[in-house]
């Protein structure tokens, strides 16, 4: 009888033991997820968002957090209020968020006095069927779902910083092909109007801006991807654009596929640098579709940049990629690039170094 009680026992330890290993092998296995990466090494930023998506909220909230906490920093002064101040001296927000699981997009561009520029975008998705709002319709509509405004955007240092450029005769600046060449205005076409004729005979000579106007301290959008710990990504960009731009203008930040871009089913993207030019080749969208093709991060970051590149050799600008999978890499052009980190097996943010 008791040879027969432990031959039961024996074959039901056999019955569970593949169940035990796999179980053990399971917990021995590194956590993937959450994973956080952010453009530039935006620390405070990446920390806020992993607090947020390791305590199991998910990505679209966590990108929130993240950005917020970057137009709170006002970081490098490039994000959120108090800097980058336009032609008129006004510091003037866009931001976007994506959700890579139902492909929706909130944003807002050119956005006036209102200092919460992700949220802005965020309930734009929550609370309407559109995808961009701009200018002062976006502020209304932002103040109306209950941000606080309207309030003045500037800082001392903005204001200082326009009142430099104003007396060093408004140089340097985005106009082109106008006059006067070398002061503040007002502006009018260089050749007194529009002829189209003389503007074909002149296409060979139009003017590049010379120093570039876009750099690593007055053009560090934060673009920041996430994937939670459900495997869901989202993706967000927050910036106060280039300084000096003309009032009216709208950046990258705020174009889905530009500045950065999602989906479930691949991973996700972040850009940064010249807006201008960058948004007519929607690297963060190309870089996802590579990824899809079977590209690797850095394969796909690389190949953005180059095509870009190969069309404008003189413009600054860089990409982050990331898979479903949580591998990341960035590529650059112009400058050296860093972006941020934060994965399971990391115990802080890491700092990543691309070089151009």
């Amino acid at each position: 009888m008791a040879r027969s009680y432990l031959s039961i026992i024996l074959s039901t330890l056999l019955l569970f033991l593949p169940l035990l290993t796999a179980a053990e092998a399971e917990l021995g296995k590194p956590k993937k997820f959450p994973v956080v990466v952010s453009t530039w090494p935006f620390i405070e930023a990446v920390r806020a968002a992993w607090r947020v998506a390791n305590n199991g909220s998910s990505a679209v909230e966590a990108v929130v957090e993240g950005c917020s906490a970057c137009e709170e920093l006002r970081c490098d002064g490039t994000v959120g209020p108090g800097g980058s101040p336009n032609e008129n001296g006004e510091t003037m927000l866009d931001a976007l968020i994506m959700d890579g699981v139902t492909m929706e997009v909130g944003a807002v561009a050119a956005m006036r006095y209102v200092k919460d520029g992700i949220r802005a975008a965020w309930l734009v998705m929550k609370h309407s069927q559109h995808t961009l709002l701009a200018g002062e319709g976006a502020s209304a509509f932002a103040i109306s779902m209950g941000l606080p405004g309207p309030m003045n955007l500037s800082s001392p240092e903005s204001l200082k910083k326009w009142l430099d450029w104003k007396e060093n005769r408004c140089q340097p600046n985005f106009r082109k092909n106008v006059v006067p060449a070398n002061g503040c205005g007002p502006y009018k076409p260089k050749h007194g109007g529009m002829d189209v004729s003389t503007e074909s005979c002149e296409m060979g000579t139009i003017e590049y801006r010379l120093p570039p106007l876009v750099g690593p301290h007055n053009h560090d959008t934060i673009s920041m991807a996430v994937i939670d710990k459900m495997g869901h990504i989202a993706v967000g960009t927050s910036t106060n654009g280039a300084t000096f731009k003309i009032p009216g203008r709208v950046g990258d930040g705020p174009i889905a596929g530009s500045s950065a871009y999602a989906d479930d089913e691949v991973g996700g993207c972040g850009a940064t640098g010249d807006g201008d030019i960058m948004m007519r080749f929607l690297p963060c969208y190309q870089v996802v579709e590579s990824m899809r093709q079977g590209m690797k991060p850095e394969q796909a970051a690389k190949d953005a940049v180059s095509r870009i590149a190969r069309k404008f050799p003189d413009f600054v600008g860089a990409v982050v990629a990331v898979d479903k999978n949580g591998s990341h890499a960035g590529a650059c052009h112009g400058w050296t690039f860093q972006y941020s980190v934060r994965d399971p097996n990391m115990d802080d943010v890491q700092v990543f170094t691309v070089l151009p």
